[in-house]
């Protein structure tokens, strides 16, 4: 495995950016220590095909159903309930290096940036903080309010990577699935992963 990585998905729009992101990370071998919001199981329905099974703290049966949908996540993609405080993604000792929301609300994006640790999600954000290691939230909201704004900047003056999803236009994207790929090859980018979904400016 090259790395690990946590990966948070909460309610914003942009499921497919996660959904996408797991694929790579998997092609990456890259370990997974996956967390997912009440909210973002209700925009996964809506957004995708993916009828997660019911969750809550029993993540089984979510887990081994993400296992079926992405080959080769077994062994490597691992689910960790909403207030499982004993998963390695709570602790410094034992948190991988790298974290990712994607994509990152509203009010998850407030929740970091004023060190709320009320479930897994804000806790494993307020580590990668503390421990001063790569967190990178992929913010999704149109417009922005000066609320946002503000969290975005504490964010950004902490170190924290601020990558709103928002697609460029100079690869001449033909599909929404270009258009995924372009926020998940910038986030495969900060990550130092490899990746050929998107050229290099310059590039044919």
């Amino acid at each position: 495995m090259t790395k690990a990585v946590t990966l948070a998905i909460t309610g914003a729009s942009g499921a497919p950016y996660a959904l996408r992101l797991i694929q790579c990370l998997v092609a990456a071998q890259c370990r997974i220590e996956l967390l997912i919001s009440s909210a973002a199981e209700v925009v996964i329905d809506q957004e995708t095909e993916l009828k997660l099974p019911p969750a809550g703290e029993d993540v089984q049966a979510q887990q081994e159903y993400l296992w079926q949908q992405f080959p080769g996540s077994e062994g490597v993609l691992r689910l960790y309930g909403r207030s499982d405080w004993f998963s390695p993604v709570a602790s410094g000792t034992s948190a991988p290096r790298d974290m990712v929301i994607c994509p990152a609300s509203g009010g998850t994006l407030s929740a970091v940036a004023h060190g709320a640790s009320n479930n897994l999600i804000e806790r494993a954000a307020d580590v990668a903080l503390k421990e001063r290691r790569r967190l990178i939230m992929v913010t999704r909201e149109a417009p922005l309010s000066t609320v946002h704004l503000r969290n975005m900047l504490t964010l950004s003056e902490m170190g924290v990577v601020i990558l709103p999803a928002s697609p460029g236009f100079y690869q001449h994207p033909s599909s929404v699935e270009d258009m995924v790929d372009f926020i998940v090859a910038r986030i495969l980018d900060q990550l130092q992963l490899e990746q050929t979904l998107l050229p290099r400016w310059g590039e044919s």
